[in-house]
Formats: C-alpha cells, sequence, structure tokens
C-alpha cells in the first residue's frame, strides 16, 4: 500500500513523503490517526492543494512541543507512595502516576507521552524519566520516588 504522510512518522518519514507500507499498518493506525492518506492521483492534487497548511501545522506543533520542554526541564518531580522498610514499594509507580505528578506540577502530559523502557518503578530512588512530546523532541526529566 502506497501512502502519503500528512506529519512526520518516526522510522517512516516526513510530511508529504510518498512511502510504501504494509496495508494493515496503513488501515489500522496510519489512515485512521490521520497521520497518513492513501496515494491516489485525487489524493495527491488535494494534499499538494493543502500542502502550505500541513507545513504550518506541523511548524506549529514543534514549536509547542518545544515550549513544553523547556517547562519541563526546569521541573524536579517527587512521587510520594507507600513503601516498605527495604525500599521495595507497595504496588508500583507507572505512566499515569507520572503523568499526574506533572500535570500537577504545571505542565500539561498525557500518559501516553511518559516512556518507560525499563517498565514500572518498583523501588524508592531518583529516576531518568523520558517524555516523548513530539517525534523531535524528547525531554528526560528527573523523578524522585519517596517513601510516605
Amino acid at each position: 500500500m502506497e501512502v502519503i504522510l500528512l506529519e512526520k512518522v518516526a522510522n517512516l518519514g516526513n510530511l508529504g513523503d510518498r512511502v510504501t507500507i504494509k496495508s494493515g499498518y496503513g488501515r489500522n493506525y496510519l489512515v485512521p490517526q490521520g497521520k497518513a492518506v492513501a496515494a491516489t492521483a485525487k489524493k495527491i492534487a488535494e494534499f499538494e492543494a493543502r500542502r502550505a497548511e500541513l507545513e504550518k501545522a506541523a511548524a506549529e506543533k514543534l514549536l509547542a512541543a518545544q515550549s513544553r520542554a523547556a517547562d519541563l526541564e526546569k521541573l524536579t518531580i517527587v512521587i510520594s507512595h507507600k513503601a516498605g522498610e527495604e525500599g521495595r514499594l507497595f504496588g508500583s509507580v507507572g505512566t499515569h502516576t507520572i503523568a499526574d505528578a506533572i500535570t500537577a506540577a504545571g505542565v500539561e502530559v498525557g500518559k501516553h507521552e511518559v516512556r518507560l523502557p525499563h517498565g514500572v518503578i518498583r523501588h524508592v530512588g531518583s529516576y531518568d524519566i523520558d517524555i516523548h512530546l513530539h517525534t523531535d523532541v524528547n525531554v528526560t526529566l528527573p523523578i524522585k520516588v519517596a517513601a510516605e
């Protein structure tokens, strides 16, 4: 399946690129999310007519993500959680808890933007958490998990 990308997609291409992908990826993810359209002659003509508008919208999204990144870099988040004597948490601290703590600190972050490559946090301590705000904007945020 050949599609035209309507925004930058990681490991695939930039706005306006015509790429060949597996049809399931296009049908189930890219097209429903509004990230791509099928590369038919009619859609190519429509895209070229809207190209400037789409590029402007993409630039605005990037600027908004960069300003959020600047706000996030100023934060240090402390999350209090019940823990045992050895520092092991009762339960865990996941993306939802981290996103709520960052939002409470003043910067709006969704749980889908928080990246925990090693899984949820199960011990008291300091951690560096990656926040993925945009395809080109990632922020590493220090998080401290403390016992209540």
